[in-house]
């Protein structure tokens, strides 16, 4: 993905926003190569990449709570020891109604204003993904009174319940819109010329928005197992309209820098340098090492982490586990934390894992043992290519077809219907789904049950201690530091609707969501 496009777009929208503000005042001095406006689809550049950075800035904090990493620090009082700030939660929210949700109305008026209905469908399905994400980690969030600027600081806080069906509602109504032909289209999709614009996530090609927008709906759809009205028949019926392969990943692609340019390498990079604390947690090497499965050793060992990682415990600390020939923590010795490497938001092998989750609850014990295999393969196929990169240098080795065949035969593996169980399928999904934070939904909807992620463990704290949880373990993300001061009224309702008393934090982060509660 070219970041480069999307940083002009934000800009082009930011400025417009606020000389439209002044406009009688300054109408007088227009000057005609300095635009006020915007059109679509320098818009949707920055919707996109602003849109799936939502999801890449709270995994700051997720790999902690779902235990990929660790703290390198004794009793660190970190995120891995269940310590929250409002302050963690800011990105998430700030990113989602002003970087990119708050960008959305804008063009879709514009876009409706020309005829340009995939840009509509576009903003509708960005607009879901954004919902969902923010939906899922912070609980209750405003959308009905959301948008409106300066007109509305304090807008009101909108269920879990109907965000959901807000969700569901968008993908819908973005999904016909991207179904229209060509010909309902003032505008081009994507273009190259004179310089990229549009839709810089599939290139213009309609067909996987619609995918994107059912692959939403199966894995919303999933995380409500606990509910009386889950229907896994139906999760199925979306998982058939969802991604086809890994070419329909949702993801964007980091970038060199280029001046005046910044920030545009990996959030997990040694560049920007934001794990240089952290450490492999012994829970995912034990799944890759040939622990979990004695005798046999993951070939994405080398590859998500060094093979000379042993993990270390949440809270114990470490003062090994560094990246081999460097000084360097061993997270930057894997294949997530490439500079130039990618962000995942949603993608074809999670499909696959959903859909083998949802057969397996609908007893389609074939289907379900079918998808999962598809799910390791393709997500082994994913991360296969190998490749040396700088700094620190780290070679990473191929994953042969014969050597996917090979585990797919082992007993890390079912063979057989009847091996099937739902650990089975979760701790497959659980290493697939690497620093992605809706692992973390994952192990809420299942409690954190240690029969399915035997590794998983409790964070010891002062020589064992629970910590700051007491036992409990997080279930939702404080309010942004952000609405905590602006907005405080509406975070007041959410301590109330959660029961808990305001200021009440430890309490507060330990309550179930809506998803999360039968």
């Amino acid at each position: 993905m070219n970041l480069n496009r999307y940083i002009m777009g934000l800009g082009l929208l930011l400025g417009g926003s606020a000389l439209t503000a002044c406009e009688k005042f300054l109408d007088v001095n227009n000057n005609p190569n300095n635009p006020v406006v915007s059109t679509p689809n320098f818009l949707l550049p920055g919707i996109i990449s602003n849109g799936i950075q939502v999801q890449m800035f709270t995994a700051l904090r997720t790999p902690y709570l779902s235990q990929y990493v660790v703290s390198r620090t004794l009793n660190s009082g970190g995120n891995d020891q269940y310590f929250l700030t409002n302050a963690q939660s800011t990105n998430t929210f700030n990113f989602s109604y002003f970087q990119a949700g708050g960008n959305i109305p804008v063009m879709q008026k514009a876009a409706e204003a020309e005829g340009s209905v995939y840009y509509v469908g576009a903003g509708k399905i960005m607009q879901a993904m954004i919902l969902a994400h923010a939906t899922d980690m912070l609980g209750d969030i405003p959308y009905s009174e959301a948008y409106q600027g300066g007109a509305n600081f304090t807008p009101k806080y909108d269920s879990q319940e109907s965000i959901y069906g807000v969700i569901n509602q968008l993908c819908d109504e973005g999904a016909v819109e991207m179904s229209k032909p060509a010909s309902a289209n003032f505008r081009p999709l994507y273009t190259t010329a004179p310089s990229e614009s549009g839709d810089i996530l599939y290139k213009g090609d309609p067909a996987k928005w619609v995918r994107l927008a059912y692959a939403l709906k199966a894995r919303q759809a999933q995380h409500l197992t606990k509910k009386t009205s889950y229907n896994p028949t139906a999760v199925l019926a979306l998982c058939d309209k969802a991604f086809t392969s890994s070419a329909d990943d949702a993801q964007i692609n980091f970038q060199v820098a280029v001046a005046p340019l910044s920030n545009t390498t990996n959030i997990f990079g040694v560049t920007r340098g934001n794990f240089g604390g952290a450490a492999f947690s012994s829970n995912v090497v034990k799944y890759l090492n040939g622990t979990t499965f004695p005798g046999v050793v993951d070939p994405r060992f080398g590859v998500l982490v060094p093979t000379t990682s042993t993990g270390a415990d949440p809270g114990r600390g470490t003062t090994t586990n560094l990246t081999p020939g460097s000084t360097l923590t061993d997270f930057y010795g894997g294949w997530y934390a490439r500079d130039l490497g990618y962000f995942e938001a949603i993608t074809y092998h999670e499909i696959k894992f959903i859909e083998a989750e949802a057969a397996f609850r609908a007893n389609n014990l074939p289907r379900a043992l079918a998808a999962l295999r598809e799910g390791i393969r393709a997500h082994m196929r994913k991360v296969s290519t190998g490749g040396t990169f700088t700094p620190p240098t780290v070679t990473f080795p191929l994953i042969s077809d014969a050597q996917i065949n090979a585990y797919l035969a082992s007993a890390a593996v079912p063979q057989n219907e009847a091996q099937l169980t739902l650990r089975s399928i979760m701790e497959q999904k659980y290493i697939a789904m690497f620093l992605n934070p809706d692992s973390w939904s994952d192990l809420r909807r299942l409690d954190f049950d240690r029969n399915i992620y035997v590794n998983f463990l409790y964070p010891f704290y002062n020589n064992n201690g629970t910590g700051p949880l007491q036992g409990k373990y997080p279930r939702r993300l404080l309010p942004g530091a952000t609405e905590v001061t602006v907005n405080p009224n509406a975070v007041a309702g959410l301590y109330a609707e959660s029961g808990t008393a305001l200021g009440n934090d430890n309490e507060y982060v330990t309550k179930p969501l809506w998803f999360d509660r039968p």
